[in-house]
Order: structure tokens, then sequence, then C-alpha cells
């Protein structure tokens, strides 16, 4: 099954770059020739680029390599995306054009060619020659201007999509504010803060000066509690420890904890949850503390079960005083009915990127029982971060990065 999945995708993956080829080089160009021959190695070189970018990140290569093959192999992923989404839209545009082009030359009116006289005894070069041939009707002329129309336009859009939604996630996250009444937490603890950064995704494209930005903004919003809920970095502590460092300058009044994401299982999660300690921030692994007016819990991620280090509820939860609000931190949504089952109030989390690249929404949501804000659950309430980074492009669209302050109120007099 494995092999007929993997033979499916390969042949839809080189029908619609053919496709792409097509509509974007063949259909625009009067025949074989260079322009035609450049964009078959642009398309074959990208995906090049593009697979070897995820082997390398995902294979541990050299981190220089891996950095020479991501920024150039992640944006082709992102742009294929959308030159293909635009060339399917053109598919609607292409006849209505060629519609119009056809009436408005049907109102034109037809000028005959006037003859031009020619002198007597003028040289033979100066008299028009006859071929015998009639001139090329104008339905092939059309259909070029067409074809380029169609196709510049869908290069323009997907080139100004990408750029824009790249240039979103590189000016780093905004903070996003949201208030959570929670009905069992205390009139004293009214208003305290947590700070909610998740997906930050520092790696080979996204480093230190990235995650300088987002600890800048998570400490101009002055938190009472910040809450890192995985998917922190994608690579290892030899080659993303530096990049990770100004995570040390995060200051909250009650602390900075940390739960694991499924990237972290694929980075070495041992020794970046010892990286995290180190630099100050409390790895919370199926554990829990007990604060002044609330529990803070939380879980590992479920990457974890592959490696005996998957969530387990019972040990983080199950002897808890059930009186006090319980506030949970767990990566993925998906993690909400155990969260609803030991009486959790409210579940933090992140993992979708709110579906980053549109129309990835669509699939996101399918996938998760929140894309993205705040739903409830029964008497437990969900929050998912679209995430402060992204994973794979650098690119967004559709769905802007944030940082989360959630603000709790109390419902008590």
């Amino acid at each position: 099954m494995l092999i007929v999945f993997l033979l499916l995708a390969l042949t839809v993956l080189v029908g619609a770059n053919w496709y792409l080829w097509r509509r974007l080089f063949r259909d625009t160009t009067r025949g074989p020739g260079r322009v035609r021959r450049g964009g078959a190695v642009l398309i074959a070189g990208g995906w090049v680029l593009a697979v070897g970018a995820l082997v390398a990140e995902r294979g541990g290569a050299p981190f220089w390599l891996q950095r020479t093959l991501a920024w150039p192999g992640f944006l082709w992923l992102a742009l294929s995306i959308y030159l293909l989404l635009g060339v399917v839209v053109g598919e609607v545009v292409r006849p209505l054009l060629r519609r119009f082009l056809e009436k408005r030359a049907k109102r034109a009116p037809v000028e005959e060619p006037v003859p031009q006289p020619v002198p007597v005894g003028a040289p033979a070069e100066e008299r028009p020659e006859s071929t015998g041939e009639s001139q090329p009707p104008s339905a092939p002329s059309r259909r070029l201007f067409v074809s380029r129309v169609v196709g510049g336009a869908a290069a323009a859009v997907a080139v100004g999509t990408v750029g824009t939604g790249t240039y979103g996630v590189l000016r780093g996250p905004k903070v996003k504010r949201v208030t959570v009444p929670l009905a069992k937490l205390p009139r004293a603890a009214h208003g305290c803060r947590i700070a909610v950064v998740s997906d930050i995704h520092l790696g080979p494209v996204l480093g230190r000066g990235f995650a300088q930005k987002v600890v800048d903004t998570i400490n101009a919003t002055q938190p009472d509690l910040i809450a890192v809920v995985g998917d922190l970095v994608d690579g290892s502590v030899k080659d993303l420890g530096p990049a990770a460092a100004p995570l040390a300058q995060l200051k909250a009044r009650h602390g900075s904890f940390f739960v694991t994401g499924n990237h972290e299982y694929f980075s070495g999660a041992e020794q970046w949850i010892e990286e995290v300690r180190r630099l100050g921030i409390d790895p919370l692994e199926n554990a829990r503390t007990e604060l002044p007016w609330f529990d803070l819990a939380g879980v590992n991620d479920i990457a974890g079960e592959s490696e005996g280090q998957g969530p387990d509820f019972t040990r983080a939860l199950g002897d808890r005083d059930t009186t006090r609000a319980c506030v949970l931190l767990a990566h993925q949504p998906v993690q909400i009915d155990d969260a609803v089952r030991h009486g959790v109030d409210l579940q933090l989390s992140g993992h979708t990127h709110g579906g980053q690249l549109w129309p990835g929404n669509l699939i996101a949501g399918a996938a998760n029982p929140t894309l993205a804000g705040l739903e409830r659950y029964g008497d437990t309430q969900l929050y998912v971060s679209r995430g402060a980074g992204a994973w794979g492009p650098p690119t967004r669209v559709g769905a802007p990065s944030d940082i989360t302050v959630i603000e709790l109120a109390s419902k008590q007099t």
C-alpha cells in the first residue's frame, strides 16, 4: 500500500508540474527554444532544492547545507502552490478573455491594405514580394496573447502572495489579546496575563534574530506568566543552541514554562528539555505546578509515544484539588478530549499554524477540533494559537502569526 501511495503521489506531482510548465512556458511561446527549456529547468530544479531541503533537515545534514537549501527550496514549495492555483483559476479566465477579444475584433472595421505604387524601373528588392502564401489567421495570435496575459497574471499574483506572506513572517508576530473567564478563578487572580507562544520553529531559516523579536514582543506585554506551547525548534541543540539563546531573556512574574511539540521529537527532545531548563524556562513533562491562584499543568506531545515519552494526563492531573482552576499546556488541540475528562478549565495549544498557507486551513481544520482561537468543549475551554513562526516555507497566507496574551477573568464576586 505504501508503494502504491508513493507512486500515486509521484504521478500527481509530475502531472501537476507538467501542467504548470505547459501553461506558463509552452503555451506562452511560439515554439521550442530557450524559454521552454529554461522553464523546465526552473521547475525541476526548484523541486530538487525543495526535496533536498526537507531531506537535509530531517536527515541531520550539516547545518550549513541545511541553510543553503532551505531558503530556495522552501520558498519554491510555497511559490509552486500559488502558481498552480493561479493557472487553475486562469482556466476560467481564459475563455472569457478570448471571447472578449473575438467580439472586439468583429466590431473593429476591417482595413484593406492600400497597394503602394512602385516607380518604373525600381530595383527588385523594392518591389513587393508575392510568396503565394496566405497570411496566418488571427486565432493563433489571439490564443498566444491570452496565454501570455493569463500566465503572466498568475505568476505575478503568486510572486506577490509569497513575497507578502514571507515578509509577514520575517517581520515577527503581532500581539493578540483574548479575555477568558474561568468560573473557579478567585477574584484575586482577575486580570492575570498569560503570554502564549507556540510554533516558533527556529531552524535553518528562522534563527537568532527571529528569536530575539519573539522575546522582545513577549516582554513588551509584561505578562504574569509565559507559556511556550511546543515546536520551538527544527534541529539539534548543537546547531540551534545559539539561535535559542535569547529565550533566557524572557521575563514574567510567575516564570516561563514549556511543553514539547511534535517537532521536538524530531530534534532530540531530551536534549532540548535540558537546554530549555538551562535557559531558565521550566519544562512541564506530564507535570503540574501550583501557582498562587490556579494550577498550571503540562503534558508531553503525542509524538513522544514512539519514544515512550507520550502524554500522561493521570500523572499530570490525577491527584489535584479539583476545586482550583486548572490551565493545561498541550501542544496539539486533539488532546482536548483528555483535558475534558480530567476537568481542565482551559487548555492552551498550538500546532495548527492556522493552516499557514491558504487553502491549507481546510486540511488543518478537518484534522483538528479547533483551527485557531477560543472554543468551548463542555466545561473546558480550548485556545489555539496560530503560532509565532512557520515550518517549511517561511511564509504565511491567510493565517498571520501571533503571540497571544490570555487575560484570565474571574466570575467570582
